[in-house]
């Protein structure tokens, strides 16, 4: 399989991978502009539809891709209501998103719907005098009447048509709005939230968990180079064993807090991906994309657990459903260059825990607060230093409200790095996704009385890194590292690692 990383088709390199069985077709990240596509809260009706993927597959398996076609659930009244809001937004968001062209659109496909519905009105008057006794001259110019107002509306309905498609393109470049105590501008502009511990004291030379690494023999990076290319490595003798530890660990503790564990799918649909709020197609994209197909790899376990509930109404008895899923994850890491790279900080290829939530409006704030206590808790009980930040407005991404960073300090890298984040994405997801839940007690009332029941409202998502494996590997080797070259386990690990309590280098073991 050969791995292509491109401009608009243009192929930048190649990455020989090892041949994976289940697939034959090769793999391809397209970087083309990047404009996040969003959902936008608050909206009082759905315009949503599910997406519609048509592939067909030959004998000589090659298909004919047919673009995913779905529409996100923008209140588009409300945009143009909240104008000044949504203007501010974008700016502090430092997106690309053209509210103007969007309120255009809108007015424009306004006059037109009117437009549609009055010639329908027309024919459906011309259709009424045709049903009585008429005259033949009179009833021919009917009929002529109703063939010419029925080519003005076809003529109409595609405009129609095809202004709903581009007001949805450009309407999905709307950032979600943002939590009030966000802080503006920048990743620089960034607050602390919390600090926890303080920095390891050696009395030696550290070492990076590159060198740590390879003088414990635990990694393989030029092996990994010749067989898939760069950022990518192979884990070996005990670092195998704190992978699978870390994770086991991970989703238990996950587990003890009320979440569902899941294994993922690893590929998805890209219209799954957009409705995210990823972009699979865009310039320093993250995503691969499979070449000849609609289906990504996945980047995190977010995307394939927001899908479960794809175009579903759940009851509100069932919310909150939390979740905590397994999954490999796969990243082009477009972009990226620097001393952060170096080793397991930065790979194309990792394993990650992720807690995701669907619950009501109302209780996504004190989830989010859950979500980041959890994540505090994990990383506290393994003795890690670290902050907390609430990230600035340029740095949410689309679909996020707010975010928290936990950024853990790697005496090795000489700096604080990003281990986790939690972020609520309100129902910026789930209006893309189709996600909705009935109320209850407004719905029992309701029909008691006869009446129908209560509509249905969007759910609100949060998501949550419970562990990112090679950045926790990174952290546990830099801060508990020895004189000796040996690295300590942490105590928490230790059940989950067959008791293992220290790696030690090969000539003072036993």
């Amino acid at each position: 399989m050969v791995l292509h990383c491109c401009f608009t088709g243009t192929t930048l390199h190649s990455l020989k991978l090892a041949t994976i069985p289940y697939f034959s077709r090769t793999l391809t990240s397209r970087l083309t502009p990047y404009y996040p596509r969003s959902l936008f809260p608050l909206a009082v009706r759905s315009l949503s539809a599910a997406a519609v993927v048509q592939t067909d597959a030959t004998s000589t398996d090659e298909y004919q891709v047919v673009k995913p076609q779905w529409k996100a659930a923008i209140d588009f009244k409300w945009i143009r209501d909240n104008k000044e809001s949504v203007a501010v937004n974008i700016k502090n968001r430092n997106s690309n998103a053209n509210l103007e062209l969007v309120l255009q659109l809108y007015e424009k496909l306004l006059n037109v719907q009117k437009e549609v519905e009055k010639l329908r009105a027309e024919r459906n008057a011309v259709a009424n005098k045709m049903k009585g006794k008429l005259e033949s001259s009179e009833r021919q110019k009917l009929i002529e009447e109703g063939k010419n107002l029925k080519e003005e509306l076809v003529t109409l309905e595609e405009d129609l048509l095809k202004l709903t498609d581009e007001l949805q393109q450009e309407a999905q470049s709307i950032p979600n709005m943002t939590h009030p105590d966000v802080p503006l501008g920048g990743e620089d502009s960034s607050t602390v939230r919390k600090m926890v511990g303080k920095p390891a004291e050696f009395s030696f030379a550290i070492k990076d968990h590159v060198q740590l690494g390879k003088e414990l023999d635990l990694f393989d990076f030029d092996a990994a180079a010749e067989v898939s290319g760069s950022k990518f490595y192979y884990l070996k003798n005990e670092a195998v064993i704190l992978e699978m530890g870390l994770v086991n660990w991970a989703v238990s503790e996950a587990m003890k807090r009320g979440f569902t564990p899941l294994t993922t799918p690893e590929i998805v649909r890209s219209s799954v991906v957009e409705k995210c709020g990823f972009q699979p197609r865009g310039t320093n994209t993250q995503v691969y994309s499979i070449e000849n197909s609609d289906q990504c790899l996945i980047g995190t376990a977010e995307i394939p657990v927001g899908g479960i509930h794809m175009d579903s109404i759940l009851s509100e008895s069932s919310l909150p459903l939390k979740y905590v899923a397994f999954s490999h994850c796969f990243r082009t890491e477009a972009g990226a260059a620097g001393a952060a790279t170096r080793g397991l900080y930065r790979v194309h290829q990792f394993s990650k825990v992720e807690m995701f939530i669907l619950c009501r409006p109302d209780e996504s704030d004190s989830y989010h607060k859950e979500l980041i206590e959890i994540e505090e808790e994990l990383f506290s009980s393994l003795g890690f230093h670290f902050k907390t930040l609430d990230m600035a407005s340029e740095d949410l991404g689309a679909p996020a409200y707010r975010k928290f960073d936990v950024e853990a300090w790697m005496p090795g890298l000489g700096r604080y790095g990003e281990i986790s984040s939690a972020s609520n994405c309100t129902d910026y997801q789930s209006r893309r996704l189709g996600i909705r839940y009935r109320p209850e007690s407004s719905s029992s009332a309701s029909l008691k009385k006869g009446k129908n029941a209560a509509p249905t409202q969007f759910v609100h998502t949060l998501n949550a890194t419970a562990c990112a494996v090679p950045r926790m590997i990174v952290s546990l080797l830099e801060n508990f590292q020895q004189e000796d070259g040996s690295v300590i386990i942490p105590e928490p690990l230790r059940p989950f690692m067959g008791g293992l309590q220290i790696i030690k280098p090969k000539h003072i073991q036993n």
